[in-house]
């Protein structure tokens, strides 16, 4: 540890992070930036600690009409930091301390090299005599996002509503609204108003996404953030602190959650990781680009991220959970005709063809009276592996239904609890990952399937919400129960990865109700919704990169052999800047429309490699629910791919805005459908596209090929 300076500057070539300390030691995060920006007047530092920490008895009080600060995070001072390099990764570690208490925290900040985000995370550790009843620990806190008051009078606050089948949905509000000037008073200049989200129950994304947004109308300077838990204990505030912009991201609270965790002489806690992006003056758009190479920096290395496979699943518009053999054999051949490279068997290959299959799960083993004859589910996962394609099965771990035998054979230690009874919620009983049964059952489940039955696909579900978590442990609150769950959740997660490297898993919660980067750091796909309407699909589409990286976002194209051909294009549209999930009845098409299906794959097959590194803009604005036209926009450095959708009610002609390209020689050309009347004209003194889809619904795929800017 080195001796502490009154102003500590860290960071990359993108970066830049300054810290400083005051008189009283306390340290607070005071620029982040690029590199060379001007620093802060000592007297212009923001008022928040690099950590707010509170515990039974250590709150803030009021002193002469203003709230003073005396929780644990105001009186955790300085004490040293350290500098280190892994790889590409920038990381440093800040260490405070208590006297008082003896409450060490070490904060540590880290950062891909090149990319403009930071990346927060806080170990708290005892030294002290006392147990410390910890009630919140902040993951990070930044004063300094808007400064002064024209600053704050002039952002816009971002956040994303997320619903079943209404996914991925941004807003966008003044943050004046929640945090109103307060006419420069005394006593009150720092009002209690903020935004706030929280997050509920076991799903992460249930109701809104664990991200957030401030984004300057006049500089198009932006943030952007995530908490990266897989879980629904999660809270973030932004408001108005001495006339500065302030933003805290928490993991579970006593106050949000029912978390408290005592914290024994000796022992340890670390918080939920966070992630905060900037643009300086690009907008939301590259602040988006910037949080999409971080995702690609720390997740799990997998070359499903690099191959980008077509996926066939039996499910959406299809068998919708009633597979058997004669009806999936005729579905495996023409998905392999199509070009599918993975089949997935969903839901209901395990029970009865009675339909009673929901309070049963649990035990994963096939149902014969669905798969009949001396070789039963493997003549269907055999024809899978004959047609070229790697077989796939869906799962719901983490839930034993009521009626399966294995709510009997495991003990009751193994399954959420509150007040010493199982908790149930709709049939079915939530395992507790942290108990070494469950996860010896889990284990033995994929096990089996990966390495026995050769499965070398999984869906992973989840379709409970049973509520505020467990109190499996003397004195444990529900909540904690729930973050020690999650935890365990996600090691057994490496584990499973870690013995099968070549398994592809994919991540879904009756669609996307449970979207963070806790699990996809580690799962090469999410489900980005349950949405059947291909129309009401479109705007899920084409906002999922806002939440996912393009190549891990599952979208569903699912034709019918009722639509029309337009419609079959804009289903097929719907997945071609992402992960085509196929679907929907492909032996019942007629022969266009099959043709169309096929040159849907080709075109995807073909432009794949590029999706990879590809970043995400909007040039119609990040899309809303009802827009009547939509787009999608992904960059490489010499190529742009742009998907556009037209829905009723559209006038026919729109205008693109792509500014990136200005001064670009361009040429652009229509790759989806290859029969499109789309006319697409460039104009390169606006660095704009004019689209006319002549009708609706319509979709179509555009490539933009473009040169060097000129000088």
């Amino acid at each position: 540890m080195t001796n502490a300076p009154q102003t500590l500057r860290w960071g990359h070539r993108a970066l830049e992070v300054e810290i400083g300390v005051g008189d009283d030691g306390v340290p607070r995060l005071t620029r982040i930036g690029l590199p060379g920006g001007a620093s802060h007047e000592r007297r212009n530092w923001p008022p928040l600690p690099l950590v707010e920490v509170t515990a039974a008895g250590h709150g803030r009080a009021w002193s002469g009409g203003r709230l003073i600060d005396t929780s644990l995070g105001g009186r955790l001072r300085h004490r040293g930091h350290r500098v280190s390099q892994d790889g590409d990764r920038h990381r440093l570690c800040v260490e405070l301390h208590d006297p008082e208490t003896g409450l060490v925290a070490e904060v540590t900040y880290s950062s891909p090299d090149g990319v403009p985000v930071l990346r927060s995370e806080v170990l708290l550790r005892n030294d002290g005599e006392s147990v410390l009843h910890l009630e919140s620990v902040s993951s990070l806190v930044v004063g300094c996002l808007a400064e002064g008051p024209e600053s704050v009078d002039a952002a816009d606050l971002l956040w994303a509503e997320n619903d079943w089948v209404a996914e991925c949905r941004w807003q966008r509000r003044p943050m004046r609204e929640t945090s109103p000037a307060l006419g420069g008073s005394v006593v009150y200049d720092n009002g209690k108003g903020e935004f706030t989200l929280t997050g509920r129950g076991v799903w992460s994304s249930c109701g809104r996404l664990p991200m957030g947004g401030l984004t300057d109308r006049r500089l198009g300077r932006t943030w952007l953030w995530q908490i990266e838990h897989n879980g629904g204990g999660w809270h973030w505030e932004c408001g108005e602190r001495d006339r500065l912009a302030y933003l805290a991201m928490f993991g579970p609270t006593d106050t949000h959650h029912g978390w408290r965790q005592p914290l024994a002489p000796g022992a340890e806690f670390a918080t939920v990781p966070v992630a905060l992006a900037f643009s300086e003056d690009g907008g939301s758009y590259e602040a988006f680009a910037a949080l999409t190479r971080y995702r690609r920096a720390i997740r799990r290395p997998h070359p499903d991220h690099e191959r980008l496979p077509v996926v066939f699943n039996d499910y959406m518009n299809c068998l919708m959970g009633d597979p058997s053999t004669d009806k999936l054999l005729p579905l495996v051949d023409a998905a392999a005709e199509a070009g599918a490279e993975y089949f997935v068997i969903d839901a209901g290959w395990y029970d009865g063809e009675n339909g009673g299959w929901w309070d049963s799960v649990g035990a994963w083993e096939p149902a014969a009276a669905r798969f009949p004859g001396e070789r039963g589910i493997h003549e269907v996962l055999d024809r899978i592996r004959d047609r070229g394609m790697v077989p796939g099965l869906w799962l719901e771990p983490e839930v034993i239904g009521v009626r399966s035998p294995m709510a009997e054979s495991l003990p009751d230690q193994a399954f959420f609890r509150r007040d010493g009874v199982r908790v149930t919620e709709t049939g079915r009983h939530h395992l507790d990952l942290r108990h070494p049964a469950a996860r010896a059952h889990l284990d033995q489940v994929v096990d089996r399937l990966v390495g026995d039955w050769g499965i070398g696909y999984l869906k992973l579900d989840h379709n409970i919400d049973p509520g505020s978590g467990t109190s499996a442990h003397p004195g444990e609150t529900p909540g904690a129960g729930l973050l020690g769950h999650n935890r365990a959740h996600l090691d057994w997660l490496d584990g499973i990865l870690d013995r099968h490297p070549h398994l592809v898993v994919e991540n879904c919660s009756s669609g996307g109700m449970r979207w963070d980067y806790a699990l996809l750091s580690r799962l090469q796909l999410q489900s980005t919704s349950d949405q059947q309407n291909l129309q009401l699909y479109a705007p899920i589409a084409a906002s999922a990169p806002t939440a996912v990286t393009p190549e891990q976002g599952a979208v569903w194209s699912y034709p019918l052999p009722t639509d029309s051909l337009d419609e079959v294009a804009f289903t097929m549209a719907n997945a071609l800047l992402g992960r085509i999930h196929l679907s929907g009845p492909l032996p019942d098409l007629g022969p266009d429309a099959r043709a169309l299906v096929h040159e849907a794959v080709s075109t995807y097959k073909a432009i794949r490699a590029d999706l990879a590194r590809a970043v995400p803009a909007w040039p119609l604005g990040l899309p809303a629910w009802d827009d009547p036209w939509l787009a999608l926009a992904l960059h490489t450095p010499a190529t742009t791919y742009l998907t556009v959708w037209r829905r009723p009610g559209a006038e026919t002609t729109t205008a693109l805005p792509l500014p990136h390209l200005r001064s670009r020689t361009t040429r652009a050309e229509v790759l989806y459908p290859a029969a499109s009347r789309a006319e697409a004209t460039w104009n390169p003194d606006t660095a704009a596209l004019t689209l006319t889809l002549p009708t609706a619904p319509s979709a179509v795929l555009l490539r933009l090929v473009h040169t060097a800017a000129s000088r």
